[in-house]
C-alpha cells in the first residue's frame, strides 16, 4: 500500500469514527479545525495590528498647550464669577529634574518603565483582572502612555482613543529615548494647585526650582500624578491625607526595591510639608471660594477628573444665587467683622473666622456659601474644611436616632417628651467609655424632656439619650441625613460622639439640616447647573450630569418630631433666641465647643437651610485657639455671633419671598412645647418620676472620667448675663429669665474622640471640654 492510499484510508476512517459520534458530538470542530482557527486568527491580528501600526502616524501636541479659560457662572446663567484655567507651565529639561525625583516618579508610576517597550501587557492584565474581582478601578497604563494622553490625544475615556495610545506609545517608545519620554511626561502631567509640569509643581509647592527638590520632596510630587487635588495635605480631608503620605511611602519604599535608594537612606527621610497654596490670580473676594465648591463638586461627582478640568476650555453655569451670596458676605462683615477689634485686641480679634453654606431642602441647589473674606488673602476654602467640631448642633441627630429606636435598652420609650436626669456631670450609663458632661456652667436641671432639653442645649441629657438610643443607630442616622462616614470624631466606641465631635463641613451640616426640613428626604448638595466646552473644530462637549433623585434618610413623621423640637430652640427661653429677628417660622440648634474652640448655628425654614461656623485659628500652624475674649467676650457661644450672622443673611436672602409655614406631621396627638414657665428645682440628688430616664441623679465622683461636653447657649460677655445665671444685661443678648442655680464644677478628665491637638490644616483638634 503506498503512503498516499495509506493517508487516504486513515481520513476515511476518521470520517467513519466521526459519522459513529452522537449528534452533539458532531457539532463540536476537531482540535486539527480548532488549532487551524486558532493559528489564521493570530495570523489576522498579527497583520491587522502590524497594519494599524503603520497607518496611525504620531500626531502633533494637543490644543493642551493652548488651553481656554475656564469660565464660571452665577446661577443665572449670565453673571460672571471667575475666570480660570490658563496652563501654569514652564517646560524644563531631564537634566534639570534631579535623578532621585525621576527615580520616584518611576517608583510611583511604572515601576517597569526602564524595561517594557512602552506598554505593559502584564500590567493591563493585572490591573484589569483586580477591577474585575472587586479591589477598586485600576489602571495599567505605563508612563510612555499617560505621556501620549496627555501630550498628543486626550482624556477621552473611550476604545479607540485608547486603542490610539496604544500603537502611538508603542511608536513613540521605539522613536524616543527613555529620559526624553520622561522629561515628556513630568512637563505635561498635572500636579494639583493649577501647575502642569515639574518646574511649576515644585514653585507651587516648595517654593523652588525643580533642580532644587530634595529627595522627600520629589516623592512628594511623585505621590501626587495619583490624584493631585485630593492629595494635597494643606487643603486634604484627614483621610485623604492619610493617603497621601501612603502614596509618598509607596514611592519611597518601591525606590528601595528597584534599587534606586537605600535603606538607611529611606529610614532617614521625613515627610516634608508643603509651603500654603498661593491664591490665584482673578479669584478675588468670594470667587475663589465659589470656584472651589463648584470644582470639588464637578471631581467628587466624577464628572469631570481633575486634569480635564484644569486644561480649561469650560463654561461652567453654577447654582450660586449672586444676591444670596452677596448677602452672606454682607451678614458676616455687619454682624461680625465690625464688632472685631485687632489693634486694640490682638491676641483675641485675629483670625477669627467664618464658615457657612445655604443649601435648598427641596433640591439640594447650593445657593450661597461663605468660606472666607477674600481668596486672594486667605486661599483656603472654610466652607469645605473638615476639621473642626460641630457641637450640640449635633443633638438633633441624637433625637432623630432615638426616635428610630423608640425604646431605650431597658424597654423605656423615647420620645421627644421622655423625661430625663439633667444633673449636670451625671455619669452616663451603658456607654462604651467612662462619660460624665457637665452642662453650661455647671447646671442642674433635673427632670427634664428631651423637648426641654434641646431649647436648654443640656449635655448631660443628650449624652445618655444618644446611649439609649445605641451609638451605633446614631452614627448611621448621621450618614443618611448627609454627614460623610469619613469624617473624624463619629466613632460609636466613644460615649462622647453624642454631643457633636463630630467634625463635618459648613456644606455637609448643611446638607443634614436641610434633610430635616424636608421632612427625611436627602439630596446630597450640588453646586453645578450646566457644564459644556466647545473644542476646536467647532464640536462641543456636554458631559453628562448626575442625577439629584431624594433619598429616604427618616421617615416623615420622625423628621418632622425632630424639626417641631427646634423650633422651639428659636423662642426666648432657647438658645437660639437671637434669630427670632427673622420673624419667619424657623427651626434651628445652636453649638458651641467647651474649650470654645467653635461655636455654631445650623437653622432652616422651609425654603432654605443656612449653617454658620465661627472658629480661630493661626495662621503659620493652623492650631486652633479658643474665641473667649473675641470681640470683647469672656465666651462666644452659638446663640451669639454665629446666630446673628445666620439671622442677618436669613432675612436678606428669603427678602420678598411668602412666608412658609411648617407642614409638619409629627403623628397622631404629638405634644406642643411644653416647656416650663417657672424653674426647674431639684437638688442634685433629687430623683425623677417613673417616667424618667435615669432614676437618681449622684454626684460624679470627683475623678470620674468625662469626654468632652459640648454646649449651646448664647454668648456672654463682660457684661452679659449667662442663660442660667444672673449678671449684668448685655443689650445684644436676650433678659435671663430665672433659671436652675449652677453648681461648682466638678473636676473631670476628658477623654478625646480624636487624638492631639491640630497642627496641619485637615488635622482635626482636640474633642471640646
Amino acid at each position: 500500500m503506498t503512503l498516499s492510499t495509506r493517508r487516504q484510508a486513515k481520513r476515511a476512517a476518521r470520517r467513519e469514527a466521526r459519522r459513529a459520534l452522537p449528534f452533539w458530538r458532531r457539532l463540536l470542530p476537531t482540535w486539527r479545525v480548532t488549532l487551524g482557527a486558532l493559528a489564521t486568527l493570530l495570523l489576522l491580528s498579527a497583520g491587522g495590528f502590524a497594519v494599524l501600526y503603520v497607518i496611525v502616524p504620531v500626531p502633533d501636541p494637543n490644543a493642551h498647550a493652548v488651553a481656554q479659560n475656564n469660565i464660571y457662572l452665577y446661577a443665572d446663567g449670565t453673571t460672571e464669577i471667575a475666570r480660570t484655567g490658563a496652563v501654569n507651565r514652564t517646560d524644563v529639561t531631564i537634566d534639570q529634574i534631579p535623578l532621585q525625583t525621576q527615580q520616584a516618579v518611576v517608583s510611583a508610576e511604572d515601576r517597569s518603565f526602564y524595561q517594557n517597550g512602552g506598554i505593559d501587557l502584564k500590567g493591563m492584565l493585572r490591573a484589569g483582572w483586580n477591577t474585575l474581582t472587586g479591589k477598586g478601578m485600576q489602571g495599567g497604563s505605563t508612563i510612555t502612555q499617560q505621556y501620549v494622553k496627555n501630550y498628543y490625544l486626550t482624556q477621552d475615556r473611550t476604545i479607540e482613543r485608547k486603542g490610539r495610545e496604544l500603537l502611538i506609545a508603542l511608536k513613540v517608545d521605539q522613536q524616543r529615548d527613555k529620559r526624553e519620554i520622561l522629561a515628556g511626561y513630568l512637563n505635561s502631567s498635572y500636579f494639583g494647585r493649577g501647575a502642569y509640569g515639574i518646574q511649576s509643581a515644585a514653585h507651587a509647592y516648595y517654593g523652588v526650582d525643580s533642580s532644587r527638590l530634595t529627595l522627600g520632596q520629589g516623592a512628594y510630587l511623585a505621590s501626587l500624578l495619583q490624584a493631585p487635588s485630593l492629595y494635597d495635605v494643606k487643603t486634604a480631608t484627614p483621610a485623604n491625607r492619610e493617603k497621601a503620605v501612603a502614596r509618598w511611602n509607596y514611592a519611597l519604599d518601591g525606590m528601595v526595591q528597584l534599587g534606586f535608594l537605600t535603606s538607611a537612606d529611606r529610614a532617614a527621610t521625613t515627610f516634608p510639608e508643603p509651603i500654603d497654596p498661593q491664591p490665584a490670580t482673578g479669584l478675588a473676594g468670594q470667587a475663589g471660594y465659589l470656584v472651589g465648591v463648584a470644582d470639588d463638586y464637578l471631581i467628587s461627582s466624577g464628572t469631570l477628573d481633575a486634569a480635564t478640568l484644569k486644561a480649561g476650555g469650560w463654561r461652567i453655569t453654577t447654582t450660586f444665587d449672586k444676591p444670596r451670596q452677596d448677602a452672606f458676605a454682607k451678614a458676616v462683615q455687619e454682624q461680625l467683622t465690625g464688632e472685631l477689634d485687632p489693634q486694640d485686641r490682638p491676641t483675641t480679634d485675629t483670625d477669627v473666622r467664618v464658615a457657612g453654606a445655604s443649601v435648598e431642602p427641596a433640591t439640594g441647589r447650593v445657593v450661597a456659601v461663605y468660606g472666607g473674606p477674600d481668596y486672594v488673602k486667605q486661599p483656603y476654602n472654610d466652607a469645605l474644611r473638615q476639621d473642626n467640631q460641630i457641637g450640640s448642633t449635633f443633638k438633633p441627630i441624637d433625637l432623630a436616632a432615638g426616635l428610630v429606636a423608640q425604646h431605650a435598652p431597658d424597654g423605656r420609650p423615647i420620645t421627644t417628651e421622655s423625661r430625663y436626669d439633667g444633673t449636670s456631670e451625671r455619669p452616663v450609663t451603658g456607654g462604651p467609655t467612662p462619660y460624665a458632661p457637665p452642662n453650661e456652667d455647671g447646671v442642674d436641671y433635673g427632670s427634664i424632656t428631651l423637648r426641654q432639653a434641646m431649647v436648654k442645649s443640656v449635655n448631660s441629657v443628650y449624652a445618655q439619650e444618644g446611649v439609649d438610643a445605641g451609638l451605633a443607630r446614631v452614627r448611621e442616622t448621621a450618614v443618611k441625613l448627609g454627614i460623610p462616614d469619613s469624617v473624624r470624631g463619629m466613632d460609636p466606641a466613644n460615649t462622647s460622639m453624642t454631643l457633636g465631635t463630630a467634625t463635618p463641613s459648613a456644606l455637609d451640616l448643611a446638607g443634614a439640616y436641610a434633610t430635616l426640613a424636608d421632612h427625611g428626604q436627602a439630596h446630597t448638595p450640588w453646586s453645578v447647573l450646566k457644564l459644556e466646552r466647545v473644542n476646536t473644530g467647532g464640536a462641543v462637549d456636554v458631559p453628562k450630569m448626575p442625577e439629584h433623585k431624594a433619598t429616604e434618610a427618616l421617615d416623615r413623621e420622625i423628621a418632622d418630631s425632630v424639626t417641631d423640637v427646634l423650633r422651639d430652640v428659636i423662642s426666648p427661653r432657647g438658645t437660639g433666641s437671637a434669630a427670632l429677628d427673622l420673624n419667619r417660622p424657623a427651626a434651628g440648634k445652636t453649638g458651641t465647643t467647651d474649650a470654645n474652640l467653635s461655636a455654631w448655628f445650623a437653622g432652616y425654614t422651609p425654603e432654605l437651610a443656612t449653617t454658620v461656623g465661627l472658629f480661630r485659628e493661626n495662621p503659620k500652624t493652623h492650631a486652633k485657639e479658643p474665641l473667649a475674649g473675641t470681640a470683647g467676650l469672656t465666651r462666644i457661644n452659638g446663640g451669639a455671633f454665629p446666630t446673628r450672622i445666620w439671622t442677618a443673611y436669613m432675612t436678606a436672602a428669603l427678602d420678598g419671598a411668602p412666608t412658609q409655614d411648617f407642614d409638619l406631621q409629627t403623628g397622631p396627638g404629638a405634644p406642643v412645647s411644653t416647656f416650663p414657665t417657672a424653674p426647674v428645682s431639684l437638688s442634685p440628688s433629687a430623683t425623677t418620676s417613673p417616667s424618667a430616664g435615669p432614676t437618681t441623679a449622684n454626684p460624679a465622683p470627683t475623678q470620674a472620667p468625662s469626654a468632652p461636653a459640648v454646649t449651646g447657649a448664647p454668648a456672654t460677655g463682660p457684661a452679659s448675663p449667662s442663660p442660667q445665671a444672673p449678671k449684668p444685661t448685655d443689650p445684644e443678648q436676650p433678659s435671663p429669665a430665672p433659671k436652675p442655680t449652677p453648681r461648682p464644677t466638678r473636676s473631670t478628665t476628658a477623654p478625646t474622640a480624636t487624638g492631639g491637638p491640630a497642627t496641619q490644616l485637615g488635622t482635626p483638634p482636640p474633642a471640646p471640654f
